[in-house]
């Protein structure tokens, strides 16, 4: 199993306990599932239940503005020495979510905004796993990808599309499991379990950082 992949593993988890995190410890609103949030900003808009849509509204903004700015930081620091520019989205990602670990529940609209950026800086920062196009914060694209993989397998018996199919399904289990812990969790309502997701990624950060030595 090589690095790329213990690291997207990682990521995956991490993905998956914010996500289930905001749903579950602060208010019902997903994170980085915008297409949920776009269903349920449309129903209170036609409901006229202006305030209640505008929770929906923010995450779909601040998920925006994550994959905007991941994307100025990669362009601006791409070829930065010291440290790689993913790292420092992982730095960014862990003092974010840190914070939110201190938000009081009165705040829990800003404390999914700000998760939905950490993810959206998360899913367009992470892109690739071992040559292979993956989702860290999401299913729909690997459910996509591993199951289209397979059909490919089965019908060429190619084995590089048996492991590509593995890869992604890896992934969705992880991700799976991730939720699953982050469900968990936060069935207490505790604002600090977030703090869990910033561990997995600190992990990640040293991942990444074993991987640079060895270059």
């Amino acid at each position: 199993m090589s690095e790329a992949f213990i690291n997207s593993i990682f990521l995956a988890m991490s993905g998956g306990f914010q996500d289930a995190y905001t749903y579950f410890a602060r208010g019902g609103v997903y994170s980085n599932a915008q297409t949920g949030n776009v269903v349920l900003l449309s129903n209170h808009i036609m409901s006229g239940e202006w305030m209640i849509a505008l929770k929906y509204l923010l995450p779909l903004i601040a998920f925006a503005s994550g994959i905007f700015i991941a994307d100025i930081v990669h362009s601006r620091f791409k070829y930065a020495q010291k440290m790689h520019w993913r790292q420092g989205i992982l730095v960014l990602e862990i003092v974010i979510l840190f914070f939110v670990g201190l938000i009081p529940h009165h705040l829990d609209s800003l404390a999914t905004i700000l998760v939905s950026f950490s993810c959206a800086l998360q899913v367009q920062t992470f892109r690739k796993v071992s040559g292979y196009s993956y989702a860290s914060t999401m299913c729909i694209g690997n459910i996509r990808n591993g199951t289209s993989a397979l059909a490919d397998y089965t019908e060429t018996h190619n084995k590089a599309s048996l492991r590509r199919a593995f890869y992604y399904y890896g992934i969705i289990f992880f991700f799976g499991l991730g939720a699953g812990f982050g469900g968990l969790f936060s069935q207490g309502k505790s604002i600090h379990v977030i703090w869990v997701s910033s561990l997995l990624l600190i992990i990640s950060f040293f991942i990444m950082g074993l991987e640079k030595l060895r270059e």
